[in-house]
């Protein structure tokens, strides 16, 4: 069954409840800064567990110590509550 894509009301409640995470489009990302590479690998393997566990995997753009995270749910061509379910699940590592 395909995910019912959020209507723009639902997705400004969601991005309320996820600091940080900004809308462009269909898509929703953050950037985190790491104190080092290494910190960033751990942190983006931190994420693939999450995202493995959910299901729900997420574009990850590595910059030496920055790491982007953007989040659509691609089956539904647009944003769900699994984009917003995985972010809140990142933001709280």
């Amino acid at each position: 069954m395909k995910p019912t894509v959020l209507t723009e009301h639902e997705i400004r409640d969601q991005l309320h409840s996820i600091p940080g995470w900004t809308q462009s489009r269909k898509e929703i990302s953050r950037t985190f800064e790491l104190k080092d590479f290494v910190s960033a690998i751990g942190f983006v393997t931190s994420v693939a567990i999450l995202a493995e566990r959910a299901d729900h995997h997420p574009d990850i753009d590595i910059r030496w110590n920055r790491v982007t995270l953007t989040l659509s749910t691609h089956s539904a061509d647009g944003l769900t509550i699994r984009d917003f379910d995985l972010a809140r699940s990142v933001n709280a590592l």
